[in-house]
């Protein structure tokens, strides 16, 4: 696996965060950014999904949420990738949630996401998995949610 190319992976990640958080959604780069099937853990528990029209109506709804409680950006502070084989990584990445609300000062919230990444035949990163810690709880703790 490619420690540069899931690099710019992230980044182009982080570019399609902020920009649908925006508001300028494109389903077509979430295609290219996720695995046909996928799974996520959290404390709320595991879930599977597959990269379809549910997946991007969830996302839509998400950033809608996230706009809602005052979500201005996500910074990647940094990316940590460690191979597993030729095709699958994990990267680890240390973001920054930016959030701003009702004319209060800005809100810097550290957290991380680890990724599970698998680069199949056009060798591009796509994304299959991810393991989180409680973001509810994280955002209550800081005034957030």
């Amino acid at each position: 696996m490619d420690e540069t190319r899931v690099r710019t992976f992230f980044e182009r990640y982080a570019r399609f965060f902020n920009r649908s958080l925006g508001g300028d959604f494109d389903g077509a780069e979430v295609e290219s950014l996720y695995a046909p099937v996928f799974i996520a853990v959290s404390p709320a528990g595991v879930i599977t999904g597959q990269n379809d029209d549910h997946l991007k109506q969830t996302m839509i709804e998400g950033y809608a949420r996230y706009r809602a409680i005052g979500t201005k950006e996500m910074r990647i502070r940094h990316v940590r990738v460690v191979p597993i084989d030729v095709l699958h990584c994990v990267a680890h990445v240390a973001w920054t949630g930016i959030y701003a609300r009702n004319g209060q000062p800005e809100t810097e919230i550290p957290f991380d996401v680890h990724y599970l990444v698998q680069a199949l035949d056009d060798g591009e990163p796509k994304v299959f998995g991810w393991v989180s810690g409680d973001e509810d709880a994280l955002l209550r703790q800081h005034g957030i949610a």
